[in-house]
């Protein structure tokens, strides 16, 4: 029998949580808590694919290897493709969920956070967003930049097993581990 009550938090909610303690997401920025969302802020570490160390192709079974970028600024290439992180710690609680949405001005820009977009039940860490450029022209990222939004919502009922996998208390951009998954 499912429980009707899962739903997308609300701007109270969300406030009530942070204020409990219940809901992690730290540091909060100004003005970070809309109606039905909490923007987070670009960080300053990335990863690039490595083109040479990956011998020119990626396979799901073998690591992938990037070039580590830590700076306020970084230009992403036309049709390029960056890994990012929030600047932004989130641990959310058993029954809780968020998924990743880029913010429509970001969007509009050209530059899509293509983020697998949802994040687990009992999750904690920054957040890796996976950007591209879809222009013909260069983007710059700048860090502090409000560039994504998580969504909350709660869950019909708590998980039996929250998140505790490969992603766990990430603290910086971390590539794809996919080479680890059980087959």
């Amino acid at each position: 029998m499912l429980n009707s009550k899962a739903m997308i938090l609300s701007d109270k909610t969300l406030k009530s949580l942070i204020e409990t303690g219940d809901l992690v997401v730290s540091p909060l920025g100004p003005h970070a808590i809309q109606p039905a969302s909490i923007d987070c802020r670009l960080g300053d570490h990335y990863l690039v694919i490595d083109e040479e160390k990956n011998a020119g192709l990626i396979h799901f079974d073998q690591e992938v290897f990037y070039k580590e970028v830590v700076d306020e600024k970084l230009i992403v290439p036309p049709h390029g493709f960056v890994l990012a992180t929030t600047m932004e710690y989130i641990k959310l609680p058993n029954g809780i969920t968020a998924f990743v949405e880029g913010r429509s001005s970001v969007g509009r820009m050209g530059l899509f956070i293509q983020n697998a977009g949802w994040v687990d039940s009992g999750f904690e860490g920054r957040i890796t967003l996976e950007l591209y450029n879809a222009n013909s022209i260069p983007i710059q990222l700048q860090s502090g930049r409000r560039l994504c939004q998580l969504v909350f919502c709660k869950m019909d009922q708590k998980s039996e097993t929250p998140y505790k996998g490969k992603y766990q208390g990430q603290l910086q951009s971390v590539g794809s581990r996919i080479n680890q998954d059980f087959l």
